[in-house]
């Protein structure tokens, strides 16, 4: 037998009484909630922008604040790089500066007995031994010293024989530097000629029918190239050389051996 509840639906409680009120208090808890909610993100959003304006605002003041004092630094900087570019462009002349001294001094090591000289150019570069003056005019102009682009020696003298000539010109390579060592002239006093030589007091040595005088020239290649090509360098003077380049094109790298 099934039971029946005798109760009125409008005093039940519980799960069995009836819904009285509808749905619409839900909706309206519902967009209180959503209007809430809204609210709270507006201000949320509002608090960041205005702390965002504020980061900006310090930003702003401290960039100012930054290039006023860039300003007012300016000329410390520009003073440290000028003294630095001093101080690379010194050391670079330091580093790069060819030593005439040394090479005199292995020259005078190295010279023969059988040998003597009657004048002795050194030049940083082609140019500088054009307008050297006159040990340059003493020189003459000589085709291998243009064709070297860094220090050489121009030397002129005589030796006893053809064999002397070319045992200085073998002697020439043992200095330290020297890439290469060219013969432009090497010649014995003409057959008809008489032992004293020209007799005018020229630079002619052949005072014997068995000396010969020689004109040679005496390459650096590896040494840098002066910074001033155009000025001229003597021995006593050193020029400071700048970065080194290669020697000319059809410049001889061997030796050359007069013919006796």
């Amino acid at each position: 037998m099934r039971p029946v509840n005798l109760i009125p639906p409008e005093e039940r409680h519980g799960s069995l009484s009836p819904l009285r009120t509808g749905p619409l208090p839900y909706i309206v808890i519902g967009t209180l909630v959503a209007l809430l909610a809204g609210v709270a993100l507006l201000v949320t959003t509002g608090s960041e922008i205005a702390e965002k304006k504020d980061e900006i605002t310090a930003l702003k003041q401290r960039d100012a604040a930054a290039q006023q004092q860039a300003q007012e630094l300016a000329p410390y900087v520009q003073f440290a790089e000028l003294h630095q570019a001093r101080v690379e462009t010194v050391s670079s002349l330091a580093d790069s500066r060819f030593d005439w001294e040394r090479v005199m001094r292995e020259l005078s090591k190295i010279l023969p007995d059988n040998v003597w000289l009657t004048s002795l150019d050194a030049s940083a570069s082609p140019d500088s031994a054009a307008e050297g003056g006159a040990s340059s005019e003493a020189s003459g102009d000589s085709s291998l010293r243009g064709s070297i682009a860094g220090p050489a020696l121009e030397i002129s003298g005589c030796s006893t024989g053809q064999k002397g000539v070319a045992g200085f010109a073998a002697a020439l390579k043992q200095i330290d530097g020297v890439t290469r060592v060219g013969v432009e002239s090497s010649a014995l006093p003409p057959l008809n000629g008489n032992e004293a030589g020209s007799g005018d007091g020229g630079d002619d040595c052949r005072t014997r029918k068995f000396i010969a005088q020689f004109k040679l020239v005496v390459a650096f290649d590896a040494a840098p190239v002066p910074v001033a090509a155009e000025a001229p360098t003597e021995v006593a003077a050193e020029t400071p050389p700048a970065e080194g380049e290669a020697p000319a094109e059809g410049s001889s790298t061997e030796e050359s051996t007069p013919e006796g």
